[in-house]
């Protein structure tokens, strides 16, 4: 049996490793449905909506509690009723599996 992304935990990234291809991140976004590849695959992003600001914030500060946990820290920016959060490992200047396990574990938190 295969292992999800969302059932995987980030590995701490001591950089020297080559940030994923376009070719890998493409793959890994499959996976991720809604995130999107930018920045020629440098960088992985989603945009929440929500009813309101209180709840674009909770989120964001459970985003945050699981940014702790695993030890693999998002950009995030939030207003009024969204929130967009915002993956690349900075080590290594692009993608990491880790990326799109956050990703995978943040639209688990959503749906749970």
């Amino acid at each position: 049996m295969t292992e999800t992304l969302a059932e995987k935990t980030c590995t701490p990234c001591r950089g020297g490793v080559p940030p994923l291809s376009a070719d890998e991140a493409l793959r890994l976004q499959r996976q991720t449905p809604g995130w999107v590849l930018r920045d020629d695959a440098h960088r992985i992003e989603r945009t929440f909506r929500f009813r309101n600001f209180r709840e674009a914030l909770a989120f964001v500060q459970r985003v945050g509690e699981l940014a702790e946990a695993e030890g693999h820290h998002p950009d995030i920016s939030f207003g009024w009723g969204c929130a967009t959060v915002s993956l690349s490992t900075k080590k290594i200047k692009g993608l990491h599996e880790n990326d799109f396990i956050m990703a995978s574990k943040i639209d688990r938190m959503l749906t749970s």
